[in-house]
């Protein structure tokens, strides 16, 4: 009896190892980004690679688990997969790994969490979502949107007393031998975190854009395997045509058998083909706000492997911003859990309501599987 209700704890916490083992995964990105930017590999020559691989992995999952559910592809279905894959794919990417380069990977993986804020005020502008200040949700989603943007302020323009909170003096960087895409690899202290702000705000802008457009598509193209795959055929064209304008050595797209092979493969493999069908069995078992529930372990994950791996320095305003945001996240998400109850009771009670008046924004993912949308509707 005793192992029989083992098994069963153990098969109930599943789908949170499962989603563990998703943001450790998205972490381990962050963290290859960054080397392979330090050995000197193009940041759009890492992007294309990074969409090609994933494209090989999502297509034959989409070929085999949808064959026959997939409705007829139209050419508006074919234009937002365009849109999805420049939103989602080629100019989120090479934003955030510009912002990644500039900053550092603990700084980009914060500003991420403003995502689900910056979503809210562009579903609020697309009449996708209403304010509601009446109500407890709409208050906690103005003020989770509120705290993250000055969370976001705060890890920009403060930096303060450096934590020392272990060293192993492990460093793979080796900061300020190298040269990053055009961009010095600095330590700290010479990094341009204004422009890395800037970059890192304007990667989660792009990705909230894919969201508003993949909601959309959803209603079309009702087949996440399809539509991710469809995304990432287009954003890995989009980027290859951007890499081969902008980039003029072509020694750059050599891969041997060094970090830039693992780098592209990783992120691809694993940090799309393995995420994305991990993310989908989770919403599929728990629902899509269960899984964005988890997305500050990845901002714990990057920033212990940093502080170990890359000899990144945690400051007080990082840590004081990183919390900001992360509370304003869980504000946001607290008011939509209010909002979805009480409009699934207004449609219990109400059977006749448009179903359209239900649609919901959902925010699955960390930067590592922005490829896949696990949009429930």
């Amino acid at each position: 009896m005793a192992v029989e209700r083992a098994c069963k704890a153990l098969h109930g916490l599943k789908p949170a190892m499962l989603m563990v083992v998703v943001q450790l995964s998205s972490a381990g990105v962050n963290v290859f980004f960054k080397l392979a930017a330090n050995d000197g590999m193009s940041s759009r020559v890492i992007v294309t690679y990074r969409l090609i691989f994933a494209a090989a992995i999502v297509v034959p999952l989409a070929l085999v688990f949808e064959r026959n559910s997939r409705p007829k592809l139209t050419w508006t279905v074919l234009f937002q997969a365009f849109l999805s894959g420049l939103f989602g794919g080629s100019l989120f990417q090479n934003l955030y790994i510009e912002s990644l380069a500039l900053t550092s990977a603990t700084f980009a993986s914060a500003m991420f969490n403003l995502v689900p804020a910056i979503t809210f005020i562009l579903a609020v502008s697309f009449g996708l979502e209403k304010l509601s200040l009446g109500t407890i949700a709409g208050k906690a989603k103005v003020l989770g949107t509120l705290t993250g943007i000055g969370g976001a302020m705060l890890l920009t323009f403060y930096r303060g007393a450096e934590i020392n909170i272990w060293s192993t003096h492990v460093d793979l960087l080796h900061h300020g031998q190298h040269q990053t895409g055009g961009h010095s690899v600095a330590s700290p202290e010479s990094e341009n975190l204004l422009l890395g702000s800037i970059l890192a705000l304007g990667s989660c802008l792009s990705f909230a854009s894919w969201l508003i457009i993949q909601t959309k598509m959803s209603e079309r193209y009702p087949c996440h395997y399809s539509s991710a795959a469809l995304m990432c055929v287009m954003g890995a064209i989009q980027s290859a045509v951007y890499a081969l304008c902008t980039e003029s050595d072509w020694s750059q797209w050599k891969l041997g058998w060094n970090i830039r092979l693992l780098t592209v493969s990783y992120s691809g493999i694993v940090g799309t083909g393995l995420v994305v069908t991990l993310i989908a069995w989770c919403v599929n078992m728990r629902g899509p706000l269960y899984v964005s529930i988890f997305y500050p372990v990845m901002l714990v994950s990057v920033a212990i492997m940093g502080s170990l791996l890359l000899d990144e320095k945690l400051h007080l305003g990082t840590i004081l911003g990183s919390v900001l945001i992360v509370c304003g996240l869980y504000a946001v998400l607290l008011g939509k859990r209010k909002e979805t109850k009480q409009k699934t009771q207004v449609a219990s009670c109400s059977p006749e309501l448009d179903q359209s008046a239900l649609t919901d924004i959902v925010i699955t993912s960390s930067p590592a599987d922005h490829l896949h949308n696990n949009n429930k509707h």
